[in-house]
């Protein structure tokens, strides 16, 4: 497995808050949906700023579906691996998800069945990627509002055996580990303690809503404190090479989001001092 880069703390870069990420202060890496560049027409100013200032800048997919029975679209690869080349990225992310089939796009990051026969399929899938990408890949477990029936492995489970069996990386986002804990009862405890913690690359954080009883995980909100426990949780297992905060919405003062990187930085601390 090759080295995993120390990230520090990041926040993800989006348009509507790119001044504000070039002026705060305590920001180490930035990750940005790659489907929101365009390699061909160079990077957006900036991030073209903060590459110049060294700034390690992470491409995240969202559309790659590397859970669906096809493979990869080759195009969608070489677009990711465009990507990575265009901002010199350490490493590039995707998820483990569902995404489409055929011209049917679920305009969302669907759960994967926790099957052995899925388990083979997303494998293949993540080798395609992985052949295609010059960079390291890490792959999200993702926040659910449903469950597959008949599943046979845990998540943490599933998660083990594909990085045992493709050698990718982990992105742990724990906000979806609390997603999952409150939607269907799951142990963020048994999740993390599940895990191939020394492949983790890197971790998600972001705030969200409880409406009915359900947990939707829209990054709109701050960082509840729940999460926080989890990053914790985290932290007390594993040092992780990077922390990052996703906010996609209703987007705050830049006030607001420095503190946001500030408490991200206090859990962090308190979990390696304890």
């Amino acid at each position: 497995m090759s080295s995993i880069p120390r990230l520090g703390v990041g926040i993800g870069w989006r348009p509507e808050i790119d001044l504000t990420v070039e002026r705060m202060a305590g920001v180490d890496f930035v990750e940005v949906v790659a489907e929101q560049l365009a390699p061909r027409h160079g990077l957006p100013e900036s991030l073209r700023i903060l590459r110049e200032r060294g700034m390690p800048v992470i491409p995240h997919g969202v559309g790659l579906s590397l859970g669906g029975a096809e493979p990869p679209r080759p195009e969608r690869l070489e677009h990711l691996a465009a990507c990575a080349e265009l901002v010199d990225a350490p490493l590039v992310s995707e998820h483990v998800a569902f995404v489409r089939a055929g011209d049917l796009d679920a305009g969302h990051l669907m759960p994967v069945p926790r099957t052995w026969e899925a388990l083979e399929v997303v494998a293949e899938n993540v080798a395609r990627a992985q052949a295609a990408l010059p960079v390291p890949l890490a792959l999200e477990n993702v926040s659910a509002l449903l469950e597959w029936p008949g599943d046979e492995l845990t998540e943490e489970r599933f998660l083990a055996e594909l990085v045992a069996r493709t050698g990718v990386l982990l992105l742990v986002d724990v906000a979806n580990v609390y997603n999952n804990q409150v939607n269907f009862g799951l142990s963020p405890e048994a999740f993390l303690d599940g895990l191939p913690l020394e492949s983790l690359a890197y971790v998600h954080v972001a705030g969200g809503y409880a409406k009915d009883g359900v947990w939707h995980d829209t990054h709109t909100r701050a960082v509840p404190a729940q999460v926080h426990g989890v990053l914790a949780e985290l932290c007390a297992r594993v040092d992780p090479p990077g922390v990052l905060l996703e906010w996609d919405g209703d987007y705050p003062s830049d006030a607001a989001l420095a503190a946001e990187l500030g408490r991200i930085r206090e859990t962090t601390g308190r979990a390696r001092v304890g």
